[in-house]
């Protein structure tokens, strides 16, 4: 803890070294947060980028949660940010229609699996489209209800449920199909 107070001091008064030791002890998790989001490796380096660009020009934290919590902040803004500037969100979440009709199942199926690895799950997550992606990772990662994830994407709540919905029946799908491959091998 007081090494974290003397890395905020450190990156308020602009000290290079404070902000090289803040980059490598949160790179690495805030790279996965922003892979989540973006579902694109080199577009999460981007956006990783960007955000530490924000966290040292405007080091606004005031301690009000972790320093880790305060930076995956920053890090999802910068994500959804990314995806809004390259119209990823707005054009998957309006146009659901495109979405394919999946049928209405139980999609708890990740639940309690130690055939499905958290990397693989996240493979699946990140194979999502762009819409159901961002916010099945607001509500499931960030915790944010429905009403808190329209206020952020710009669009209206049942948008939000509609999404969620669509984001785990496809997920639900991926892994039945996946454990299916499993079986057959």
């Amino acid at each position: 803890m007081e090494n974290e107070i003397e890395l905020v001091k450190g990156c308020r008064a602009g000290t290079e070294s404070a902000r090289k030791n803040l980059y490598t002890l949160y790179s690495k998790q805030m790279l996965a947060v922003c892979y989540r989001y973006t579902g694109d490796i080199d577009a999460a380096h981007d956006v990783l980028h960007d955000g530490f660009i924000k966290v040292f020009t405007h080091f606004s934290y005031r301690g009000e949660s972790s320093l880790a919590t305060w930076i995956t902040r920053v890090m999802v803004t910068a994500s959804i940010d990314y995806l809004r500037r390259e119209k990823r969100i707005n054009r998957l979440i309006t146009h659901e229609d495109q979405l394919p009709d999946l049928p209405d199942e139980e999609t708890g199926t990740a639940a309690g699996d130690d055939d499905l690895s958290e990397e693989r799950l996240m493979a699946f997550v990140a194979e999502l489209p762009d819409g159901c992606r961002t916010v099945f990772n607001l509500y499931v990662f960030e915790e944010k209800s429905h009403k808190e994830i329209a206020r952020m994407l710009h669009i209206k709540e049942h948008s939000s449920t509609s999404q969620l919905h669509r984001a785990k029946s496809l997920l639900a799908k991926r892994i039945k199909e996946f454990r299916n491959d499993e079986t057959r091998k």
